[in-house]
């Protein structure tokens, strides 16, 4: 296990090294720590679950650094998606979507769908590029426990699962992501977050 400072200059290209090579990575997001692993090293997924004690039928969100991955990882990206994703990304929304066939089943599980993500914070943004353009990220907390936004928190709760911490300082949010799917045209929120679900409703009526 070692720390980083996200200030540090060869922060981002290290932690995109360990997330290649099929490490854990915690880093800071605009919601709170996460910890990821590559999205094509099913064996790296696969660990977030150990780490967290995350029951096997809990998908694995995938967090993004732009658009053009939307179309990399969504078998379907439909007009109300893209609404979403122009208007509240990068931000504290998660949309999921379906997913495309190459994804592993570390990530969807049985759904044949995955969540996707792009936050708002420069550290994690930085990582998710350097390591490819995306990260299967979930929060850096044993599974249902409160979820941490110090790296101090992140390393309490998963010590010596991860192989890196970045530590950027307090995470700005504190709040997870909202999180919703789309079906027939109207959202179904599948989890409350810092992201009032009227304002996803908002976006989706205007023209």
């Amino acid at each position: 296990m070692r720390v980083i400072a996200a200030h540090d200059a060869i922060a981002i290209d290290e932690a995109a090294r360990v997330l290649r090579e099929g490490g854990l990575v915690v880093f800071p997001t605009d919601t709170v720590y996460g910890v990821g692993a590559a999205v094509d090293r099913p064996d790296a997924v696969a660990r977030l679950y150990v780490a967290k004690g995350r029951p096997l039928d809990r998908p694995i969100p995938v967090l993004i650094a732009d658009l053009d991955q939307l179309e990399r990882l969504a078998s379907e990206v439909n007009e109300a998606v893209w609404r979403l994703a122009r208007r509240f990304w990068p931000g504290a929304l998660t949309v999921v979507v379906p997913a495309q066939p190459w994804l592993p089943v570390e990530i969807v599980r049985d759904t044949g769908a995955v969540g996707l993500r792009m936050p708002d914070h420069p550290v994690a943004l930085a990582i998710i590029r350097a390591a490819g353009g995306a990260v299967a990220t979930t929060s850096a907390n044993r599974s249902g426990e409160r979820e941490a936004c110090t790296v101090e928190e992140a390393i309490a709760a998963l010590g010596e699962a991860v192989d890196l911490y970045v530590d950027g300082g307090r995470t700005p949010g504190g709040i997870p992501s909202t999180v919703v799917a789309l079906e027939g045209g109207k959202i179904c929120v599948l989890r409350r977050g810092v992201l009032d679900p009227a304002l996803i409703e908002q976006a989706l009526r205007e023209s």
